[in-house]
Order: C-alpha cells, then sequence, then structure tokens
C-alpha cells in the first residue's frame, strides 16, 4: 500500500514545495505523511506526487499538492481544534488536516465521493466526521468551528458558513468565478471579519444542494 519508494517521491515533493512558498513546517510533515498515490485514480498513478491536479470523478479534481499546501498553512491548524470542510473530494485534504490532529468534520455533495472517501479514510484510520450534505448550509447545529476549509471556488463569500465562524476562528476560501479565484483568508474578531487576499488559485465551482 504504501511502501519506500512512495515515501521518498513524498519526500522529493515536499522538498520542492518548501522552494515554492512560505508553508507551515507542521503541514509540510502532514503532507511528508499521508499516501497522496492512494487517493489517485489508478491511470494518473505514476504521477501522484508530481505537483499537478488530477480528476477523481463527478466533474471533480484532488488539488494539486501547492494548493493543498497554501490552503492548509493559511488556516493555522492546531490539535484538536473543531474543523469545517467544504468539500471532501477525494479525502486527501481531509487526510491531511486528520495527520495534523484536527477534530474534522468535512461536508460532500457527491454521494459517489463521499462514499469512496469514507472508505479510504478508514482504512487508514482517520476519523473525521464525514457528512453528504450541501457545503453551503454548512452544519449550523454543529457550530461554531475554530476553522472552516472550502476546497471549492465561492462566487463570493458564503455568509451561511461566516456566521458558523467561532469568534478568533479564521476561515480560508477561495472566491471568484472563471478560471481563476482569489483565495481569501477571513479571521473573526467578535461581530468583525478581517480578510486578506492571498493570490490567485484554480479551483472547480462550489455548487448548491446535493447530487
Amino acid at each position: 500500500m504504501d511502501n519506500i519508494k512512495h515515501r521518498g517521491l513524498r519526500k522529493r515533493l515536499v522538498q520542492q514545495l518548501a522552494h515554492k512558498g512560505n508553508f507551515d513546517p507542521k503541514v509540510m510533515e502532514a503532507m511528508l505523511r499521508v499516501p497522496r498515490h492512494l487517493f489517485i485514480e489508478p491511470s494518473f498513478l505514476r504521477y501522484a506526487y508530481q505537483d499537478m491536479a488530477f480528476p477523481i470523478g463527478c466533474g471533480q479534481t484532488i488539488s494539486q499538492p501547492f494548493t493543498v499546501a497554501a490552503q492548509t498553512s493559511l488556516l493555522e491548524v492546531a490539535p484538536r481544534m473543531k474543523v469545517l470542510e467544504i468539500g471532501t473530494g477525494s479525502g486527501y485534504q481531509s487526510a491531511v488536516l486528520c495527520d495534523m490532529g484536527a477534530n474534522l468534520f468535512s461536508i460532500e455533495r457527491h454521494l459517489p465521493l463521499h462514499e469512496q472517501s469514507k472508505q479510504l479514510l478508514e482504512q487508514l484510520t482517520y476519523r473525521p466526521r464525514l457528512y453528504y450534505a450541501d457545503g453551503y448550509i454548512g452544519l449550523p447545529t454543529i457550530a461554531p468551528f475554530d476553522r472552516i476549509l472550502i476546497t471549492a471556488a465561492a462566487p463570493e463569500i458564503p455568509q451561511q458558513l461566516l456566521k458558523q465562524l467561532g469568534d478568533g476562528g479564521i476561515m480560508v476560501v477561495p472566491v471568484g468565478e472563471g478560471k481563476d479565484q482569489e483565495m481569501i483568508k477571513i479571521r473573526r474578531c467578535g461581530d468583525q471579519f478581517q480578510t486578506e487576499n492571498h493570490g490567485a488559485f484554480s479551483f472547480v465551482p462550489m455548487l448548491k444542494g446535493r447530487e
């Protein structure tokens, strides 16, 4: 399942990422441990440790490692933090967050992806709470969350999710329509929200409802 060759390729990938950005060392350590090749479709397996995104079915993709490193670093995750992820997808980002010790709640709107990621994450002994639901609605009965990560492009900052962010919490979301979006980091301070722009990225669109 995971051998010395895979671990060597992961190490090389993480070293390459370290030259591309100033990422949280804890994120890099988690990406060094999580076997990305297990989240890749067989036809792309040989490219699993290249800095590339790949289709995973249902019109979705597994983000390129640079994007995972960037988003997760902006999130400033610490162990036992209550984290809401919108867009489980392949489960790779979920695995990275779990490896970092997050208390993870993750929503996926595509049933096949929800079922596949649930099975794989269980096999890898990660234990996030996974939901087949509409990401725009979030999990209001479980809120507030310390961190919220959105892994699809929202046309604007989702206000329903913003309400589920606890005081002092951070949301990271790619915002915009079209080919590229702006990575926005939002920190809640009481009733105020401070925003930072962290550059252009490319994501599939965030859609409403379930499929």
